[in-house]
């Protein structure tokens, strides 16, 4: 009897280590926007002050309510970092919430200055967010839309966790750009562009590079 009880713990054991060992590390999981001790206990985040929602210039910027892309108008971004340029198409008709806001953000020079605050090797490279910790935005979020694929390249919003965010609503400003192929993710953030050219230069950056600009093309 003495033995089987024996036997039964080291078996439990084993299981308990396997489980922890096939957890992912932290590095590699979703590209979540990290959630403030505020929204950390509530059921969906809730906006920031409005001190936070004025970026360097003294700008707030609003929630889109609507789409402000023109349909059958082609849209594309110019990413400008301290490592080189990156052409980003931009999917107005598959996210057009989402590239509205990008759009306006970018216009109104919301990323100019920001850093790009977390890094993972084969994973992502994500910034966008003003505080430079992962916790910040313009003080919104902007409805889901999922759809296109995380092709090595992809560019989507990052988000607060399902936890906190059932919805899952976009962040209002942070961005990630894929390493590689990241079908994990798909169905659950939303992809709103895809890189064309200048996946070495996404490859290059490192934590604490700089976004100097992005500059919006119409077509």
């Amino acid at each position: 009897m003495l033995r089987t009880i024996k036997c039964l713990a080291i078996f439990s054991l084993m299981l308990s280590v396997g489980v922890m060992a096939c957890k992912p590390k932290e590095d590699t999981q979703a590209p979540t926007q990290k959630p403030t001790a505020q929204t950390a206990k509530e059921s969906q985040p809730k906006p920031q002050s409005t001190e936070q929602e004025k970026n360097n210039m003294g700008k707030t910027f609003e929630e889109p309510k609507t789409s402000q892309v023109e349909a059958g108008k082609k849209y594309s971004a110019i990413l400008k970092t301290d490592k080189g340029e990156i052409n980003i198409d931009l999917f107005a008709d598959k996210a057009p919430l989402g590239v509205t806001n990008f759009i306006q953000l970018a216009k109104g020079g919301f990323y100019d200055g920001l850093n790009f605050h977390r890094v993972v090797p084969n994973f992502v490279v994500q910034g966008g967010d003003p505080q430079g910790n992962g916790t910040g935005g313009p003080g919104y979020t902007v409805p889901a839309e999922i759809g296109p694929k995380h092709i090595k390249g992809a560019v989507a919003w990052a988000r607060t966790g399902d936890e906190v965010n059932p919805e899952q609503r976009s962040s209002g400003s942070q961005f990630y750009i894929t390493l590689e192929a990241t079908p994990f993710l798909d169905g659950a953030y939303s992809v709103f562009g895809q890189t064309t050219s200048g996946m070495e230069v996404v490859e290059k950056i490192q934590m604490g590079d700089k976004i100097q600009g992005i500059e919006i093309k119409e077509e």
